[in-house]
């Protein structure tokens, strides 16, 4: 028996190569070397905690507080940079810093939601404040920053042209693809989404899947945290990471992983973060206010999810 095509698995897929056709003839700046590896770089900070949230929202649930963790863990990886004088065993010192207290905060989410019992939107909801808040304290409301000469070369080092941040990005995803599809655990987060009575009945400890999901999203802030801080050399304790979570949720949701959980893909998340950055260089490049680029962003979340819920109905 001929099996039936499925469109909607490849929607992502189809949707970046038309805004791709559409882009390059909108604009001819479009199709630039340097302008796609832009493209690329812009994402690639979000996409890496996008990839993580796709553990997260699969299984049911949802992290607004990436954002905000972001600041809070740059800030302390820029901190523990200039406590150890700057140089290279600073530099491991400080990414050792970033990833171990991003996964932290990650697991202090992962706690709340699984043994408190409280939805995810609210838990994620006040850290947020929270990452927020003492990033402001611990920096009096000023800028980590850097006294490193070396560390910048991690955030805007290139290697066979390519820029870090970008190699970073599409390795994780390979890792974290793996993850999803290949490994018991990632069979097993996908059946808590899905069904979580289904997944208790079946002898799978959901609140340990849960938990690990938060922990691997905390992983992935973490990293982008290093990256970002590493590009600027220094973090702001008020603006960096704002909206990551509107990005970062919407490369998920645009990548066809299911806002109600049971289903998506790490390759749906790349695609759509890619389709983000796309919309964000194409609206820059025809003069379209950056007041208006958040409206874009919604709308294209709110008619991902419409598109989802009417594809179960």
């Amino acid at each position: 028996m001929k099996r039936k095509f499925d469109f909607a698995k490849f929607a992502p897929l189809f949707a970046l190569a038309l805004l791709f056709v559409i882009s390059a003839f909108a604009s001819e700046h479009f199709l630039k070397p340097q302008n796609l590896l832009n493209i690329l770089r812009q994402v690639s900070y979000t996409g890496v905690i996008a990839l993580g949230l796709t553990f997260v929202v699969i299984s049911g649930g949802i992290d607004l507080s990436v954002g905000s963790m972001v600041a809070f863990v740059g800030g302390l990886a820029v901190l523990t940079l200039n406590q150890f004088g700057g140089g290279v065993m600073a530099i491991i010192w400080a990414i050792c810093v970033g990833l171990i207290v991003g996964m932290l905060a990650g697991a202090f989410n992962g706690i709340i939601v699984t043994k408190g019992r409280i939805a995810p939107f609210i838990v994620t909801l006040g850290t947020m404040s929270i990452f927020r808040s003492l990033t402001l304290y611990i920096s009096n409301a000023g800028e980590f920053r850097s006294a490193s000469q070396l560390y910048p070369k991690i955030g805007a080092g290139v290697v066979f042209g390519v820029p870090i941040p970008v190699w970073v990005f599409l390795l994780l995803a390979v890792i974290f693809h793996i993850v999803l599809n290949n490994t018991r655990y990632g069979r097993y987060v996908c059946a808590v989404g899905s069904n979580e009575q289904v997944a208790t009945y079946s002898a799978i400890k959901v609140d340990l899947i849960k938990f690990f999901t938060y922990v691997i999203t905390g992983l992935t802030v973490g990293v982008t945290a290093v990256m970002l801080s590493a590009r600027l050399n220094s973090i702001s304790s008020s603006n960096a990471g704002v909206f990551y979570e509107l990005d970062a949720i919407a490369s998920v949701v645009i990548g066809g992983t299911s806002m109600s959980g049971g289903s998506g893909s790490i390759f749906g998340t790349v695609i759509g973060a890619i389709i983000l950055g796309i919309i964000n260089n194409m609206l820059n490049m025809l003069g379209v206010s950056p007041y208006l680029q958040g409206t874009v962003k919604g709308i294209v979340i709110i008619l991902a999810v419409l598109l989802q819920y009417k594809k179960k109905n």
